[in-house]
């Protein structure tokens, strides 16, 4: 599986940041196909969490821990 890795910060807290994962469940998915849906996703996680925005975001396997 593959994970959409993002670093979001609050945007009223710029230095508050947290990492957040999104798991696509596809299992044949590669990391050239995440990075093709990787927007609408990041704009869905966007209008669904209004206080935060999107720094910067990555594709990785899943369950990976490095950081971005």
């Amino acid at each position: 599986m593959i994970e959409l890795a993002l670093i979001a910060c609050l945007t009223a807290e710029p230095g508050k940041c947290k990492d957040v994962g999104l798991i696509f469940q596809a299992e044949s998915m590669t990391p050239m196909q995440c990075v093709m849906g990787a927007a609408p996703e990041i704009a869905k996680w966007t209008d669904e969490h209004p206080r935060w925005y999107v720094k910067r975001w990555t594709c990785r396997p899943a369950g990976t821990v490095a950081k971005i």
